[in-house]
């Protein structure tokens, strides 16, 4: 399934050698849905109209309605992470001792070239989309437990920004998925630390955690001298029955499309290396 416009751009110019869409992509790599579509063939169109359908769907059988940010305390596995987020912190600073050797999150997903393309977004993943990292999660056992225990977890990891860095506006590719950030590394002044999602604006805590729903547009600025940590996580939108059903399944086939396979053989072959780096150094 295609609906982020980096997967929409690479399927148009490897089956229809559209013209304009590479162009517009590239002096517009944020550009929306909406404005892709006069360009797509009538099976994009098709799949675009899919998507629409589904995300009216998730809104409708969805407890949280279509809300940018979502009351953490409705979800009790957050407040266990909340709770042991200086446990998780402690395991954090051993990472990050390593920082310059861990991946850019375009170096494992290569679908995130179209918001970021420098080395300033570092990663250090437990789960990807329902994949473990096993050589990841024997280095940080009590997070990946901590983790574990989120009904529906698809997605874990430490993401790592460093000082400056900006993530531009962009969109989630799927509703049926909420997203977690815990707050374990933020620097000060901490209003300059933010994330917008909609038109809400908020920025990271220490020991705090936000949910919210990244299919709204939004981006991100670190506009400290600090490197900014947060706990990184996808969990499975809770639906009503029957699009709780339908949900699972859509999720399954994203976990099997070539954009998730590409990324978890990305993932294993960093941990290869970076597990020669450090025996090199002992």
């Amino acid at each position: 399934m295609l609906t982020d416009p980096e997967s929409i751009m690479e399927t148009l110019q490897e089956t229809q050698g559209e013209k304009d869409a590479p162009d517009r992509a590239e002096t517009h790599p944020n550009v929306q849905l909406t404005e892709l579509k006069p360009v797509l063939s009538p099976a994009m169109r098709a799949a675009f109209k899919m998507v629409q359908w589904l995300e009216r769907i998730v809104v409708k059988y969805s407890p949280q309605g279509n809300a940018t940010f979502f009351d953490p305390k409705d979800f009790p596995w957050t407040r266990i992470l909340e709770d042991n987020w200086q446990t998780i912190r402690k395991e954090l600073d051993v990472i990050l001792e390593h920082t310059d050797d861990l991946p850019n999150f375009q170096d494992i997903s290569k679908d995130q070239l179209s918001i970021t393309r420098d080395d300033k977004w570092k990663t250090f993943f437990l789960y990807g989309y329902g994949y473990k990292s096993e050589a990841n999660a024997a280095r940080c056992p009590e997070t990946t437990k901590l983790v574990e225990q989120a009904p529906g977890m698809l997605t874990a990891f430490f993401s790592i920004l460093k000082p400056g860095k900006h993530i531009p506006a962009h969109r989630g590719p799927y509703k049926g998925i909420l997203r977690y950030h815990l707050g374990l590394l933020v620097p000060e002044p901490k209003e300059r630390c933010r994330i917008r999602v909609g038109e809400d604006v908020r920025h990271w805590e220490e020991g705090k955690g936000m949910l919210f729903d990244d299919t709204h547009d939004h981006e991100v600025w670190n506009e400290t001298d600090g490197v900014r940590v947060v706990l990184f996580m996808d969990v499975v939108r809770p639906l009503r029955f029957p699009a709780s059903w339908l949900n699972r399944l859509i999720i399954a086939l994203i976990k099997y499309s070539p954009i998730v396979q590409s990324a978890r053989k990305n993932g294993e072959q960093w941990e290869m290396s970076f597990e020669e780096t450090l025996n090199r150094a002992k």
